[in-house]
């Protein structure tokens, strides 16, 4: 089964980003077709698909959000150089969310940009928010994503069959991203989980190809509206303040995990604020804790709330003492309300 999505891009009404869902991976020589391509890619993924990647000139990049670095792209582009690749050659990225940060920050900037790029995502993360929308961005100082580019790609490959090479613990991470869309604007995306253990959802390839869709469609319809996010786009972070201070204050969460961490920690926010029920939290936490994520920062690491706001203090998001704060106004709907850090600090404190 193949679904495709089109991102529209700013600047070519004619040519948008091209997302297919399914059986994907075959599409890829016709896409390629005429071009020089070059990949970038992680040493796992060059084990699991050794002939895919062989076919091309590659790059290897490490493992982990502490390879998604200036100095990674740096070490990129010299490799890149040895290769022979110029402004005319093609970038593909093929991996999970890092890689195609990476990629996309690199094909973006390289020579000041290639002739094109695009992706096979091969994590459900990567299928249903990192690979999708534009933002390429690499981290500076453990901050996430701060330094960074908004470019599309030309297409990008969801390949179902690819998640089965994915540890356990990356598809839960990955669906974390999932629950999220669903809470932002798609409530029936998010009641697809509830009654669903992580074995049933995951074990039924008709529920996963209508998460990652809907999820897909969903960040089309927001990209659409605010490719640059200086709007509605800001919804997409739901869940991300406390996220990233989650993985900055801890270095132990993958990036899905703590975004759970951050939704549960939203809705407690919301629920203070008059915007969900006492019940409509307990569902967030349920479907949360059914998928096998965490619903809070384990006690034992003696991470101090003090800290998680400190590091949430100097998120991108912040502008001189306010931030944009994502919200829940019910399930399936978000709200982005701009407060005073010592507002979102009294809010969140006992959450945390």
């Amino acid at each position: 089964m193949i679904q495709e999505i089109f991102v529209p891009r700013s600047g070519r009404p004619d040519a948008p980003s091209r997302v297919v869902i399914g059986d994907a991976l075959p599409l890829l020589d016709g896409l390629l077709e005429g071009r020089r391509p070059v990949v970038i890619t992680d040493r796992n993924l060059k084990e699991a698909y050794p002939e895919l990647v062989g076919r091309f000139p590659h790059v290897v990049v490490g493992l982990g959000e502490e390879h998604k670095t200036l100095e990674t792209v740096g070490m990129v582009y010299r490799e890149l150089l040895k290769l022979g690749v110029d402004r005319g050659s093609y970038v593909v990225g093929i991996g999970g969310g890092i890689v195609t940060d990476i990629t996309g920050f690199v094909a973006s900037t390289y020579m000041r940009g290639v002739s094109g790029f695009g992706f096979v995502a091969t994590s459900l993360l990567a299928q249903v928010d990192a690979s999708v929308g534009g933002k390429n961005g690499v981290n500076l100082d453990g901050y996430k994503n701060f330094v960074g580019v908004f470019n599309q790609p030309d297409f990008v490959l969801c390949d179902q069959e690819m998640l089965g090479t994915l540890p356990e613990r990356e598809l839960r991470a990955g669906l974390a991203e999932v629950i999220k869309c669903g809470l932002i604007g798609d409530r029936s995306l998010f009641e697809l989980f509830e009654g669903r253990t992580f074995d049933s959802f995951t074990g039924d390839p008709e529920a996963v190809h209508r998460a990652i869709a809907a999820s897909v469609e969903l960040k089309a319809r927001v990209v659409a509206a605010d490719e640059r996010e200086r709007g509605e786009r800001k919804l997409l972070n739901l869940g991300h303040t406390f996220a990233h201070a989650v993985e900055k204050c801890t270095g132990r969460y993958l990036h899905g995990e703590a975004v759970a961490i951050g939704l549960c920690v939203a809705a407690g926010v919301s629920r203070k604020l008059g915007m969900l029920t006492a019940d409509e939290v307990a569902r967030v936490e349920a479907v949360v804790e059914a998928m096998g994520l965490p619903t809070a920062l384990a006690p034992e690491l003696g991470v101090s709330a003090e800290r998680l706001l400190a590091a949430a203090a100097s998120d991108k998001k912040r502008e001189a003492t306010e931030i944009d704060y994502v919200l829940m106004e019910g399930l399936g709907r978000a709200v982005c309300r701009r407060m005073s850090l010592a507002e979102l600090n009294a809010l969140a404190v006992d959450l945390l």
